[in-house]
């Protein structure tokens, strides 16, 4: 393996390119955790990887309860198939906790408050309906909470992070929450070295190759829990070593030369964002250019697998319009690869599609 095979693997193990996967908990079981905090976007990250799947597919997902969102990486949004939600935040909602504990003490959170705050909470889906944000917030404030500098949303996340409430189908575009026993009674539950053993596995096999460092950064495991889980499956995979990194992938992998390759990724997809080095996949003098310097993850035009340019979307009734800009001047192959891609994210969308051009 050679670093220009990185991306093109990647793209296979995430299953952008050659997915048989079938269903949306599938392909978010696969991945382990796919992040969200865009909530439209995220539809598309888990859309593109399964073939003829349509927006209306992940949102029958979501409403099933196939697949649920919460914070349970790092922590920040992500889509976790209900299966596996127990176990991974099991393993990784300690090392969260105690992270957030110096925030809690400036906002006046004690164990007692949030021990409260988590009663009323489950409390109020007695009638077993998914709540609104605003709901939840109007109950906490019934009940006597205060929500200066947001501690409601301190409030849900801890309540997240106990397994109490994930996210929820939409309302009339309001996002909810559910009760988490109520809607999932039976999930899978692991020992604490098979849950670092399983979360490292399916990292390494769906994201690989990839390194230590870029496990640490995506699971948000403390350094020996992951270096831990390292040891647990390092025999299961290839180690490559390039330079002074050193990549695990699967065994299994052949390296046969693609054929060229275009895809518009979402903001924030798992392409870029589950490593802490990405010069495989982006030039350093373009990073700055789709990912802002305050973390902001644009979407990405991806050409054999390598950050080509970015692009963005209005959504109207009717259309879509999909706005592409490249760094540098596209042939005109890529250039038709890419009115593709562009269309098959308008037929995901149930739209027409009206694709422009522009330069930066």
């Amino acid at each position: 393996m050679n670093h220009t095979d990185i991306p093109k693997i990647r793209l296979r193990n995430q299953q952008i390119t050659g997915s048989h996967i079938s269903s949306p908990k599938k392909l978010v079981g696969w991945m382990g955790a796919m992040q969200a905090q865009d909530y439209e976007m995220v539809k598309w990250a888990i859309g593109m990887r399964l073939p003829g799947a349509t927006v209306n597919t992940i949102e029958r997902a979501i409403e099933d309860g196939d697949i649920i969102r919460t914070h349970l990486l790092r922590p920040t949004w992500h889509f976790v198939a209900a299966d596996d939600l127990r176990w991974m935040l099991e393993l990784t909602a300690p090392h969260i906790k105690s992270s957030m504990q110096s925030r809690h003490k400036q906002l006046g959170l004690t164990d007692k408050i949030i021990a409260k705050s988590n009663r009323i909470i489950r409390d109020c889906f007695s009638n077993g309906q998914p709540l609104t944000r605003k709901e939840l917030v109007k109950e906490l404030e019934n009940a006597g909470f205060r929500n200066e500098d947001n501690r409601a949303a301190h409030l849900f996340l801890r309540a997240e992070l106990d397994g109490i409430i994930g996210s929820g189908p939409s309302q009339k575009k309001h996002h909810t929450y559910i009760l988490i026993d109520e809607r999932f009674r039976q999930m899978k539950t692991f020992s604490r070295e098979e849950a670092l053993g399983k979360l490292a596995r399916t990292y390494f096999s769906s994201h690989g190759p990839a390194t230590i460092e870029d496990f640490i950064w995506w699971s948000g495991l403390p350094v020996k829990d992951a270096r831990n889980a390292l040891e647990i499956i390092r025999k299961e995979f290839i180690s490559e070593t390039i330079g002074s990194q050193t990549f695990l992938l699967s065994e299994n992998l052949s390296f046969k030369k693609e054929k060229s390759t275009v895809f518009l990724n979402p903001a924030y997809d798992e392409f870029l964002i589950s490593y802490k080095d990405r010069s495989a996949s982006i030039k350093e003098t373009n990073q700055r250019k789709a990912i802002s310097n305050n973390g902001i993850f644009r979407p990405v035009i991806l050409v054999n697998g390598e950050v080509a340019g970015i692009w963005k979307r209005t959504v109207q009734p009717s259309k879509v319009i999909i706005e592409t800009t490249f760094f540098k001047k596209p042939d005109h192959n890529i250039k038709e690869q890419t009115q593709e891609a562009a269309r098959q994210f308008a037929v995901f969308l149930g739209k027409e599609v009206e694709i422009r051009h522009s330069k930066f």
